[in-house]
């Protein structure tokens, strides 16, 4: 469905309200109060464009981390080249949910890669220029996602106002790169 000019830059305008607002705030290792919701309880849905599966999970309850539900995730976001599994940094799901709330939908995160091997991350290094020899997808602190519902270009734009970790554009490839590293974009 296309969006009014006018609803285009209604949405727009609260989107980079919201996050102008709460800038300043992420610059502590807490999420504000904005993008963990009244109940401390932090939500992802989840694809993986390989292996077909589905995942939605509750990874924080009253603003705390659930290890079981961080397990389930390190098993939904491993290497699905070799099936290694390496535990994913939460901060990067606090990434993707602050991107979320920003948005204001409940769509789901289509994972194109999540932790990579350093065997997988070498033999797409032979047949790629994009991917970094020492890649945070490596340590389990990358991700790169699309999002149903929404153009990769908004969530790259809102990634960037959030300012936290790397975020890089692939629009050919229709995929936007996050990750938990020092802020930086490409």
């Amino acid at each position: 469905m296309q969006q009014l000019p006018e609803q285009s830059m209604s949405r727009r305008r609260f989107v980079t309200g919201a996050i102008s607002t709460a800038t300043g705030l992420l610059l502590c290792s807490a999420l504000p109060a904005w993008a963990t919701g009244k109940s401390g309880n932090r939500s992802l849905t989840f694809y993986n464009t390989h292996t077909e599966e589905q995942l939605r999970v509750t990874y924080a309850r009253n603003n705390a981390y659930d290890q079981a539900a961080l397990r389930k995730v390190n098993l939904f976001l491993r290497d699905h080249r070799t099936d290694d599994v390496h535990p994913i940094d939460p901060k990067l799901l606090d990434i993707l949910y602050a991107v979320q709330r920003a948005y204001g939908d409940n769509g789901i995160f289509e994972v194109i890669s999540g932790y990579r091997s350093p065997q997988s991350n070498a033999r797409l290094r032979r047949g790629s220029w994009g991917v970094a020899r020492k890649s945070l997808h490596m340590v389990g602190r990358a991700i790169d996602v699309r999002r149903t519902g929404m153009k990769t270009r908004t969530l790259r734009e809102i990634a960037l106002e959030l300012q936290r970790g790397g975020v890089g554009y692939y629009a050919k490839s229709d995929f936007v790169h996050l990750d938990t590293g020092r802020f930086r974009t490409w």
